[in-house]
């Protein structure tokens, strides 16, 4: 109960650094009602300079053998900072990863106990939680062996990696999204438009929570499996086009190929247009609408799950 509450009141800090932050703010307002209006979008991610921060607790040799490894231009030379401004720190956006070396880590190494390095990831950037993970592991585990090979040519010592995603940002994102959603639909669709909404807009709301956090489950799972950018770009036209374009939203399933039709049942976009056409069109209430809302949870469930199995596989792995 007490890591859900941190998590809560974290998301409760990002929210207000977002109400703080103006242009980020405007950024969403403009994505919700001019870029709609326009009929545009535009998106953009790369993976470069990413910030590091470390605590070292161990202060020996490995260590800062560990800090200097984390180079340009993946990431940006590690900054020292204490145990007690992890939290702070990661939710004010400070740092993409923060890696903390436990005491004795150099030691414990030496003794074969399988020590473990905690790498906390701010899991907003997508590319980097998974990218940055991997990178870090090779990393980390080839100055180890490096370490023991000087001190004793002895094989290497697995290192356990644990990875914490920075899941108050993940929420407080996930509400601005659906309140930016929720006012889109009623200022702008609604009142500027003047296009008629027959259903609950809260109910579309609700909706809405389910398939972001779908959409979240699927691009940290695609971050986790990708091992560069120009695979991360394939798999993401492979994975985004055909959700996008065979959701039923441009092309109406019935016109369809059935063997396809069938086939694109198991994909969230075509629950999602199909909930959000009844909501929104017909007026259909949560009577009609739940089994889409529950397909749509199970299978973010599902890539939530396999995007935590990739992790822990990767931060088990050799270099």
């Amino acid at each position: 109960m007490q890591t859900w509450g941190n998590i809560f009141w974290l998301g409760t800090k990002e929210l207000r650094s977002f109400l703080r932050d103006y242009v980020l703010l405007g950024l969403v307002i403009y994505s919700f009602s001019l870029a709609i209006i326009a009929q545009t979008q535009s998106s953009s991610q790369e993976v470069h300079n990413a910030s590091v921060a470390i605590v070292d607790e161990d202060n020996s040799e490995l260590s800062r053998r560990i800090a200097r490894a984390f180079l340009p231009p993946y990431f940006q030379s590690p900054q020292p900072i204490a145990e007690r401004d992890v939290v702070p720190l990661m939710n004010a956006g400070k740092y993409t990863f923060i890696i903390d070396v436990p005491p004795n880590f150099a030691r414990d190494v030496l003794a074969r106990r399988q020590p473990v390095i905690q790498l906390n990831v701010d899991a907003t950037a997508m590319v980097q939680a998974g990218l940055g993970a991997e990178y870090a592991q090779q990393i980390i585990t080839t100055e180890v062996q490096n370490f023991l090979s000087r001190a004793e040519g002895a094989p290497v010592s697995p290192v356990n990696l644990v990875v914490r995603i920075a899941m108050s940002k993940i929420w407080a994102n996930g509400l601005v999204i659906i309140l930016a959603v929720g006012l889109s639909l009623r200022l702008v669709v609604h009142g500027l438009l003047g296009i008629p909404i027959a259903g609950s807009i809260p109910l579309f709301l609700f909706g809405v929570a389910f398939y972001l956090f779908f959409a979240t489950a699927i691009g940290i799972f695609l971050g986790a499996v990708a091992r560069s950018m120009p695979q991360l770009g394939l798999l993401y036209l492979l994975v985004y086009l055909p959700l996008a374009m065979l959701s039923g939203s441009n092309t109406p399933l019935e016109s369809m190929p059935p063997w396809l039709a069938t086939i694109m049942q198991v994909s969230p976009t075509v629950h999602f247009v199909s909930f959000a056409q009844a909501i929104l069109y017909r007026g259909a209430g949560i009577a009609v609408v739940w089994p889409q809302f529950v397909i749509v949870a199970l299978i973010g469930g599902l890539f939530l799950g396999l995007a935590l199995l990739r992790f822990r596989r990767v931060a088990a792995a050799p270099a």
